[in-house]
């Protein structure tokens, strides 16, 4: 015979059996220049993270999900990106590779979360409210883009090289207002930084000689900077918990807003500066949904799987036109497409292992689809983008008290701020496998017609590592 609780979590996996049914044959992704993954838990899970949202990264991924996390920790971590594209030219069989400015992207795109629950000053301050409430801040690098090119490749005449490192700084404040729902609402604000590469956006290339040109093969230089704010809103919702505290499944939900970079910079023939130089860059707003089920919690064990769904507005990315300081307008047309991201994962947890006392150990794996937003037409070997799937494993250790981290180094006997009560190790990896892309109908703004068109092979590799603190 089973029970109202078992048949109540019977039901709840049917329907999530049935929504995996549903979605997973229609549904593709895109991310465009948007970096999904922002700690080495989600990345291990191709980002299906929104749903469960329970370490400091939920920052980036669901900041209600900090409601879930005791005390005052910390996380950070960095992303390191190597990969290459190849490129053939449709009309005269010239080839080129471009990377992302070395084996490895530097600098690396960084992230580091703080967060602190408010439920030691909520009793100092006798103000029962803030015992529900938690704050974080976090920093990463949710947009951004990497590209280099040889400067005497066929390629060069639209560009030798690219770089977008965008940092958004991201306070957030989260309330629980019961065992099954939190809500959240934080700012981003998006900026660029000096030790995060050029301290602003930089497209490189050479002179076409087109009229109105330098002569060909003179390098140009277009950069600026700005610093602009948006927003989020996010929440988790924990239906089905059991003996009233432990959820066997979730839902997550976050909203991103657009905001708009107004970059101002200089046109620069070979270093010197012509003239000043402004553009404006879009950043589209997302919405993010998750759902979450844990087919396996006991005493030794827990199971879960994940599937997230992301809308992103690119629509509104429709170009990137350059109006220089004489007047004249160089127009960059772009004209993305909206696009859905469709992201599974799933994350099986050994708690107290025999084999491993102290500690708990986590294994992750998921998969990612994506289609591009990028038409024939606009395409930019800045972004190469295609359509893809990314494929991701990982690994977890956490080291409570009696264990010891690096084999030397307490992980809280006694706990407290001022020492850890436990400290945590992730690493992942993904690897992102894209569709040949043909390009033959390419209307670049500054070179000739048909020097973007060809073929366009691209594969990259991910690493993560992410050290978490719990105080």
């Amino acid at each position: 015979m089973i029970s109202g609780m078992g048949l109540q979590r019977q039901r709840w996996l049917q329907v999530a059996a049935f929504w995996l049914t549903l979605v997973v044959p229609s549904i593709s992704q895109a991310t465009g220049f948007r970096i999904m993954p922002q700690s080495a838990s989600g990345a291990g899970q191709a980002d299906a993270f929104v749903a469960q949202s329970d370490d400091p990264s939920a920052i980036y991924y669901n900041p209600a999900g900090i409601t879930q996390l005791p005390g005052v920790q910390l996380m950070m971590g960095a992303l390191m990106v190597g990969g290459y594209t190849h490129f053939t030219n449709r009309a005269t069989g010239a080839k080129s590779s471009g990377d992302l400015d070395g084996p490895v992207s530097n600098p690396l795109p960084l992230h580091v979360y703080l967060t602190a629950n408010l439920k030691p000053l909520a009793h100092t301050l006798d103000l029962p409210a803030l015992a529900r409430t938690t704050v974080g801040v976090g920093v990463f690098s949710s947009f951004g883009l990497r590209n280099r090119w040889p400067e005497d490749g066929p390629l060069s005449t639209s560009l030798t090289f690219a770089s977008l490192p965008l940092l958004d700084i991201r306070p957030v404040i989260a309330y629980k207002v019961n065992e099954q729902l939190s809500l959240a609402a934080g700012a981003d604000v998006y900026t660029f930084a000096s030790f995060m590469g050029e301290g602003g956006g930089v497209t490189k290339f050479h002179s076409s000689g087109a009229p109105g040109l330098p002569p060909r093969g003179t390098p140009l230089e277009v950069n600026g900077n700005d610093t602009t704010p948006g927003f989020n809103l996010s929440l988790r919702y924990t239906p089905c918990l059991l003996e009233g505290t432990r959820p066997w499944c979730s839902f997550g939900f976050q909203y991103r807003s657009r905001a708009t970079l107004h970059l101002e910079g200089e046109f620069l023939d070979a270093g010197m500066t012509l003239t000043s130089a402004r553009t404006k860059f879009v950043i589209p707003q997302s919405f993010t949904f998750g759902m979450a089920v844990w087919p396996l919690l006991a005493r030794g064990h827990e199971w879960k799987v994940e599937v997230d769904l992301d809308k992103t507005d690119w629509s509104s990315f429709r170009n990137t036109d350059v109006h220089l300081g004489t007047g004249k307008v160089i127009p960059v047309p772009r004209n993305w497409s909206n696009t859905l991201t469709f992201m599974v994962g799933t994350e099986y947890k050994w708690i107290d292992p025999a084999a491993l006392l102290h500690w708990d150990m986590t294994t992750r794996a998921g998969w990612q689809h994506s289609a591009t937003p990028v038409p024939s037409q606009t395409f930019d070997p800045a972004v190469p983008d295609s359509d893809k799937n990314i494929l991701s494993v990982g690994m977890g250790f956490l080291c409570k008290a009696g264990g010891y981290f690096a084999g030397f180094i307490p992980c809280g006997e006694q706990g407290g701020w001022y020492r850890p009560s436990a400290i945590s190790l992730d690493v992942a990896y993904q690897a992102g496998i894209y569709d040949t892309r043909h390009i033959d109908d390419n209307k670049p703004p500054l070179t000739l017609p048909a020097v973007v068109n060809g073929r366009y092979s691209t594969i990259h590799h991910a690493g993560f590592v992410t050290l978490g603190i719990k105080f």
